[in-house]
């Protein structure tokens, strides 16, 4: 049996452990984990009774289950499955392709930090409030649709203008996409994570929303405070220097 072992099996094992990966890491990002895990489990269990133990009467509801659960899979999984083909076609992966033939494009990425930073730094000492959010490799498209389009390469003054107190722009959040700040004043979902301190306010709320949906990174500073926080993957890093944002930032890059 084992002598019959192809590299072309080989490399089948290697895709479908490749798919399983990607799965875990998209539903890790999304905080679907547990469901991710309960379904590994329900397709152990199937394998088992069907195919290893060959128990046809119970095996044959679990087939009956396995159609029907796969509509079901679909119909839970909108969003998600939507966000992976959307992800399949960003143009992110051709760029880290690009990046792997060219030193000088990540450089010029992780520069890209610099005026981010200094811009939270002054507006966190003078107190004005702002939400900014790094788009990775989701794509964040249906957040960008419900802002200002904008498409200008990033500034420290561009971004300390559109937060700057009363000014047409300051609600709502500032998107960032391959170095460029393509929209503000957008709507993002909120956390309704209970474990979120409640001295936090909306807009800490929303960077947390954004970063449980997407693998986004969403930078807020406090307007009552002036504190500096980064929400990343469904959490927070609170109170942060600039070095230590800048440090976050290009890690995340």
């Amino acid at each position: 049996m084992f002598f019959d072992f192809t590299i072309k099996d080989a490399i089948d094992i290697l895709l479908f452990a490749f798919l399983l990966y990607y799965l875990y890491k998209m539903m890790k990002e999304t905080g679907s984990l547990n469901i991710f895990a309960g379904i590994m489990m329900f397709l152990f269990v199937w394998v088992l009774v069907s195919k290893i133990l060959d128990m046809r009467l119970l095996g044959s509801v679990f087939d009956q289950m396995m159609n029907v659960g796969t509509i079901a899979l679909i119909v839970i999984f909108h969003d998600e499955i939507r966000g992976f083909f959307k992800g399949i076609g960003s143009r992110r992966y051709f760029k880290y392709l690009a990046t792997l033939f060219s030193r000088k494009e990540t450089v010029r990425e992780v520069s890209d930090v610099v005026p981010v930073v200094m811009a939270c730094k002054s507006m966190a000492q003078q107190k004005v409030g702002a939400l900014i959010v790094m788009e990775r490799k989701v794509p964040l498209d249906d957040v960008i649709k419900t802002g200002e389009q904008i498409n200008s390469d990033i500034s420290q003054r561009l971004i300390e203008a559109i937060f700057f107190k009363n000014a047409p722009l300051h609600d709502g959040a500032m998107v960032i996409r391959d170095g460029r700040i393509v929209a503000a004043q957008c709507i993002l979902p909120v956390s309704h994570n209970l474990d979120i301190p409640k001295r936090l306010g909306l807009r800490h709320r929303s960077a947390m929303g954004i970063s449980e949906a997407t693998d986004a990174v969403a930078i807020v500073v406090s307007e009552e405070t002036g504190s500096i926080s980064a929400a990343i993957n469904g959490r927070f890093e609170l109170n942060l220097d600039a070095h230590r944002l800048e440090q976050l930032l290009s890690e995340q890059k």
